[in-house]
């Protein structure tokens, strides 16, 4: 299978999957937050995560902002090591690199993936999936994982009301103990979502101050990323990365995030 960039029946496809929760466990629900997973083998790390948030106070078109903008995320992700651009694909597509802390002591994890972004009406979708670029091979001292699938739906409810949901599915690569899958739906999940809320909160004041014309996913004339051929990428295969086992790692109490 070689890659390819999302066309229009993916994005709608992607969008039904955000608003359908049949087959889903409802794990969470506190604060307009919820969170469902799917168990797609019994024993394995690979899940499927779906967390929705409402906001009473945001813009979609805000929260779109936020979460397209590489500068403004190190100012709200705590999780992040390293993100930046590799360069661009089409108007709406692009390559990037993401690292981020884990729980502790679980090694840390990074990723390459083909991000692509479509507004649609109302909705506005970004969404992602794993490639292979020969410069940016797995380093030794990261775990590289595998999006499978990841991505953010931000649907308008108003002039200032909107609600998020985050559809994951992802292979951290490596036999992981159960308490990392239940942490990462029970506690990290909604813990993003309400960072990305805050994020969203402050974004109009932090943008006036930072480049606030320089919006290139949405202006792509803006964009000065060098231009990717796609038969330099590949897709990424589980079968050719490392095998970690971490499923004897005993979880370490963190102190919890200031915000």
């Amino acid at each position: 299978m070689s890659v390819t960039i999302p066309d229009d029946a993916a994005f709608a496809k992607f969008k039904a999957e955000c608003l359908c929760d049949d087959g889903w466990s409802l794990t969470y629900n506190r604060g307009g937050i919820t969170v469902r997973t799917q168990v797609l083998e019994e024993g394995k790390s690979i899940h499927r995560v779906k967390c929705r948030m409402v906001c009473e106070d945001v813009p979609a078109e805000t929260m779109y902002d936020v979460l397209h903008d590489t500068e403004y995320r190190w100012r709200w992700d705590t999780n992040v090591i390293d993100t930046f651009d590799i360069g661009k694909l089409t108007v709406n597509a692009d390559v990037g690199y993401y690292s981020w802390k884990c729980p502790r002591p679980l090694r840390y994890r990074d990723v390459v993936t083909l991000r692509s972004w479509l507004p649609m009406g109302n909705d506005y979708i970004i969404m992602n999936y794993s490639v292979k670029h020969s410069k940016y091979p797995p380093r030794k001292d990261m775990v590289r994982a595998i999006s499978i699938q990841t991505g953010y739906m931000i649907q308008s409810q108003g002039p200032n009301r909107c609600t998020l949901v985050y559809l994951a599915q992802v292979d951290p690569r490596g036999s992981l103990p159960k308490w990392v899958v239940n942490k990462s739906s029970q506690l990290l999940a909604p813990r993003v979502l309400k960072k990305i809320h805050k994020a969203s909160l402050k974004y109009s004041d932090w943008k006036k101050k930072h480049n606030p014309c320089f919006k290139p996913w949405l202006f792509p004339e803006q964009n000065t990323l060098p231009s990717i051929p796609l038969s330099e990428l590949s897709i990424q295969r589980a079968e050719s990365l490392e095998k970690i086992d971490e499923s004897d790692v005993i979880e370490q109490l963190e102190k919890e995030d200031s915000d």
